[in-house]
């Protein structure tokens, strides 16, 4: 019953577009096709999130069309755990992580849409970081470096993260780069302390090493 209804629906829509030609002219089929576009371009909006506007639409300007930054500088939300987003997200809130950007912004959130927002990055696939070209010699040293330091015991055997680590995988050079140097001068902390530790002993050609090997790598996917 309900594929009669359908090819009957669709068969209806095709004798309505043939209609529209023969009397109203190619302008008239171009302004029903284009409405047709928009009704399922709203439809397919509010199955990704509910009705206009979501809370995370102020975040593809820097994140990239549902958290996939093609940004080096801006980090990749898209697959980050939830954890690790909403603690970065009430860290933004109270000032404990400082940026310009985002402190007043995850200032006007309540707790629910940090929630939200949170949950929902974490559930979008992760894309690869194909707008960085690794630099050969350094990538091999990066991983040495990652494999010695053993980063997979805090941020997972594929480096895609858990709970509150981050995925590091395929996130941008120039992003990681920034968040060593936090880390060694203090102005970026978290709870084991690790993070400064490894930054404050690692050199600025290890730094760069590491930060070309962990984005050249494609996220896997949970």
């Amino acid at each position: 019953m309900k594929k009669r209804i359908v090819i009957g629906v669709a068969a209806f829509a095709a004798i309505a577009a043939a209609v529209a030609l023969v009397f109203f002219g190619p302008d008239v089929l171009d302004l029903y096709r284009l409405d047709h576009f928009i009704d399922a371009s709203a439809k397919a909006y509010e199955a990704d999130g509910g009705r206009w506007p979501h809370v995370n639409d102020t975040c593809f300007a820097c994140h990239g069309v549902k958290g996939n930054s093609l940004h080096q500088g801006y980090p990749s939300l898209a697959g980050q755990p939830a954890a690790y987003l909403e603690a970065q997200l009430h860290n933004f809130a109270s000032g404990a992580r400082l940026n310009p950007n985002m402190g007043p912004l995850a200032m006007t959130m309540d707790n629910a849409q940090i929630k939200d927002m949170a949950d929902y990055f974490s559930k979008v696939p992760p894309a690869a970081n194909h707008y960085f070209k690794p630099d050969p010699q350094l990538r091999v040293k990066g991983l040495q470096l990652v494999e010695a330091g053993n980063c997979a015991a805090c941020h997972g055997a594929q480096l895609m993260g858990h709970d509150q680590f981050p995925r590091l995988a395929g996130q941008g050079y120039d992003y990681i780069l920034a968040q060593f140097d936090a880390f060694a001068s203090g102005t970026r902390s978290e709870p084991t302390g690790m993070m400064k530790r490894i930054a404050e002993s690692a050199s600025p050609e290890d730094r760069k090493a590491i930060a070309n090997y962990l984005a050249s790598l494609e996220p896997k996917q949970h």
